[in-house]
């Protein structure tokens, strides 16, 4: 609590001690209204103060002048316990709502508080403190266990476990060493590495972080709009009401004392800072508890088309697959998956192709070349070479036909490699584009989430496209697309969806950006993703992993739920409170109570959006 809050606190307690004292004294006449005047004075002399101001500035219609006119109205008429409390209770409440607002956007400051303040670079053989802006591209600096990685770098020398749960929402740490891409942002845990710099600090990933939440406040989500739009001809309406409940019936029965305190509770009854303030801090909080989910959102309009979604479209290379060739599948042929690879991987231990840097990351031991002699590679088909004395040929069904061998065709589609040794056949190994861990299950999520039609747009061939899409499960898929046949493609898609859903388009090269752009949301894989994809993408999954795009989408319709539920609650309330004032039945404790005590609990269901949602 901080200490213009502490000092409200105590306020209000003297208040309420001042109040019970003018209550119990035997008092009358203007002695009776002195003694209430002063816990008045004392709980709202702040609320009087910025009513009059704000009139001076033309802005009339808030709650603050909606509160000093009831209960300066019911001083008028004699009403002076209520009016005390009323103005206790709303000062009590604006206490609630300052703290409830406070932790709330505390939390979400705490979510992006990942800019490093200091960068330790190498400079004349000394190590110096330099703010990150100072240091130039190509500069070598030094992280130490603790500290935050302060720009984008390679590592050099030094193995360490990276903390990356500010930038990602991943709690399991990952593992670096040299030659490994670091992203700033990220917390060194255990050993010392020194980075080259790969981009300067206004590039560098923290900052494109914090550019993105700042440009996520000033895009407001469509209930945000409706509210500030509704409250502008509310507050005068209702003000207008009031004036017609207190003025008509009182110019007919004459009874002025009953219909201006009716129209009082009109007054205090109809503030509309329960909307005002609990659905902007509704979207702000789904914002926050997504980038604790490393999920960046640009803002409430995106948070409204996420939870619409009805067409998820993806990118194939990068997106649903790692963008990387691997080894997808092994079939001996009398001989051990370990030693088929083996053989393979000694064969290709001079092959610069990614055919073969794929075989020797599945082989996974240190090459130890010695053991390989009188290698030739065979361009466009494969290589022959003499591994622990034996003949082996490694790679096209045609190299192997060559020498009269068989082949066997494998049931995967990807890049096939046969192996022979001394004229036999031992198997094949096949090497793909493997597919991302998860987007098997985010598929799955997605039909789960009702998102009714799944599509697949890639530049690649034909073969690659059917065998991912295939195993994916996508509802339909086109392939061998340049960058401006995707953008047709998705504006064919975007016919296709009904007006109140919406397309999501899921891509991280820069041959996507056109399309994140034309898509009703963007979502840009950020961890490998280009700078052009995020950049133009609405919604920016920091970690690579496509099951993020099913939880986004969870927390976008949550936060709408609970968007809605404050403004259903808000009205409801407000409304039953005023008919009942019409009639007499409302009283001030009633209307103070669906001001400030809806406001304070529509506040606090709207903290709920910083929680992570259930499945």
């Amino acid at each position: 609590m901080t200490l213009r809050q502490k000092k409200l606190l105590w306020r209000m307690i003297a208040s309420g001690v001042l109040l019970g004292a003018a209550c119990l004294l035997p008092l009358t006449g203007r002695a009776r209204l002195g003694c209430f005047l002063v816990p008045y004075a004392l709980a709202g002399w702040d609320v009087l103060w910025s009513a009059a101001r704000n009139i001076l500035r033309g802005n009339v219609f808030d709650e603050k002048f909606l509160m000093s006119a009831a209960t300066l109205g019911a001083l008028v008429i004699g009403e002076y316990p209520e009016a005390v409390f009323v103005m206790i209770f709303f000062q009590v409440g604006e206490l609630f709502e300052s703290v409830a607002v406070g932790r709330s956007r505390r939390s979400i400051a705490a979510l992006m508080d990942i800019r490093p303040d200091v960068a330790l670079a190498e400079r004349d053989g000394e190590t110096v403190e330099l703010d990150p802006e100072e240091v130039a591209v190509g500069e070598i600096i030094v992280v130490r266990p603790g500290q935050r990685v302060p720009l984008d770098g390679t590592v050099l020398t030094g193995e360490s476990s990276l903390d990356t749960a500010a930038l990602t929402g991943e709690s399991l740490p990952r593992d670096v060493a040299p030659g490994d891409s670091v992203a700033s942002g990220c917390v060194n845990l255990s050993g010392v590495l020194r980075l080259r710099v790969t981009k300067e600090f206004g590039e560098s990933t923290v900052s494109r972080i914090l550019a993105l939440v700042e440009e996520s406040a000033a895009n407001k989500s469509r209930g945000e709009t409706f509210i500030t739009r509704f409250a502008a001809w509310y507050t005068p309406v209702v003000v207008l009401s009031a004036l017609v409940l207190a003025l008509v019936p009182s110019l007919v029965t004459g009874a002025w004392t009953v219909w201006v305190h009716r129209a009082l509770i009109f007054l205090v009854t109809s503030c509309p800072c329960a909307l005002l303030l609990s659905v902007p801090l509704a979207s702000l909080g789904g914002i926050g508890g997504a980038g604790r989910q490393g999920i960046l959102i640009k803002g409430g309009t995106y948070m409204d088309a996420l939870a619409r979604a009805e067409i998820a479209v993806f990118d194939k290379t990068g997106t649903l697959t790692r963008g990387s060739f691997s080894v997808t599948a092994v079939h001996p042929v009398n001989c051990s998956e370990a030693e088929i690879v083996e053989w393979a991987a000694l064969a290709e231990a001079w092959s610069g192709h990614p055919i073969a840097r794929s075989l020797r990351e599945r082989y996974g031991k240190e090459i130890d070349r010695d053991r390989v002699a009188e290698a030739e590679e065979r361009s466009g088909h494969g290589v022959l070479a003499k591994v622990d004395g034996h003949a082996v040929l490694a790679g096209k069904a045609a190299l192997l036909e060559q020498s009269g061998i068989p082949c066997a065709a494998p049931p995967e589609k990807g890049t096939v490699v046969h192996v022979a040794v001394d004229g036999v056949y031992r198997g094949c190994l096949v090497i793909a584009d493997a597919l991302r861990p998860d987007a098997v299950q985010a598929l799955r999520e997605l039909k789960g989430l009702g998102v009714t039609k799944t599509v697949m747009l890639t530049g690649d061939a034909e073969a690659a496209a059917c065998s991912v899409a295939e195993q994916v499960g996508v509802d339909d898929y086109r392939a061998g697309l340049l960058p401006g046949e995707k953008v047709a493609a998705v504006e064919e898609l975007l016919r296709e969806k009904s007006p109140a859903g919406s397309l999501l388009f899921v891509g991280d090269g820069v041959n996507d950006a056109p399309v994140l752009s034309r898509a009703d949301v963007g979502v840009a894989m950020g961890g490998l993703g280009s700078d052009a994809a995020i950049e133009a993408a609405d919604v920016v999954l920091m970690e690579d992993r496509p099951g993020k795009l099913a939880l986004a989408i969870r927390i976008a319709r949550r936060t709408r739920r609970i968007v809605r539920e404050n403004i259903v609650f808000a009205l409801a309330v407000k409304l039953l409170v005023l008919l009942l004032a019409i009639p007499g039945i409302s009283t001030m404790w009633m209307a103070s109570f669906a001001d400030v005590g809806v406001c304070v609990l529509a506040v606090l269901n709207a903290a709920r959006a910083l929680r992570p949602p259930q499945k």
